[in-house]
């Protein structure tokens, strides 16, 4: 059956916490109040449903949000303007089936018209060999490490340039044309909103 990616539904995140929560050490967890601020608030929030199940979620700020992430925050002093996956969790029976391919596609399309950069990053500690190499295949690279003052766990932190930015303002600045798969991802991510921080 087909992945279908789509924006998360608010009685969904029971699943989606528990899912977060069962992803092991690569991930680090969340409890209900910062889930929900997160809902209310990502720029990009989006689940994979595979065979009517939801299989999958991937959250993702972009630069101007006033996200308490170490790790944004080290992206922040790095680089003046990207997308940043905060997290992607795919059910363990799930991984390897394409999800996280179809979820890196989807975010790339939204980001590519916004943002110079797509940023994230993946903890070495944690034997993390196979998402290294699935973010290589997608074009990420290194560009510096960083400990997690909050948790002491390195982290390899990855970009990618999105080619496609630089032509697209110069013929649109900010003002990209009326069509659905252009709109936000979000449309409850007004700036207002993601200027409060989570």
């Amino acid at each position: 059956m087909s992945i279908v990616i789509r924006d998360v539904r608010e009685h969904e995140l029971d699943s989606i916490l528990a899912l977060n929560n069962a992803a092991g050490p690569s991930i680090l967890p969340l409890d209900a109040s910062r889930l929900k601020r997160f809902f209310d608030a990502a720029e990009y929030f989006r689940v994979a449903e595979r065979d009517g199940n939801l299989t999958g979620f991937l959250i993702g700020f972009g630069s101007n949000f006033g996200h308490d992430s170490s790790n944004f925050r080290w992206f922040r002093e790095h680089h003046e303007a990207f997308f940043y996956i905060d997290r992607i969790v795919v059910a363990s029976r799930r991984r390897g089936g394409g999800v996280g391919r179809a979820f890196y596609a989807d975010v790339q399309s939204y980001a590519e018209v916004r943002y110079p950069l797509l940023a994230c990053e993946v903890f070495i500690e944690h034997d993390n060999d196979p998402a290294r190499l699935f973010h290589g295949s997608f074009g990420f690279h290194e560009v510096g490490q960083h400990v997690m003052p909050e948790t002491g766990v390195r982290a390899s932190m990855l970009t990618k340039e999105l080619c496609s930015y630089t032509w697209v303002r110069d013929h649109y600045g900010d003002d990209l044309p009326d069509m659905p798969w252009l709109r936000r991802a979000r449309q409850a991510a007004a700036p207002a909103q993601r200027s409060t921080g989570t």
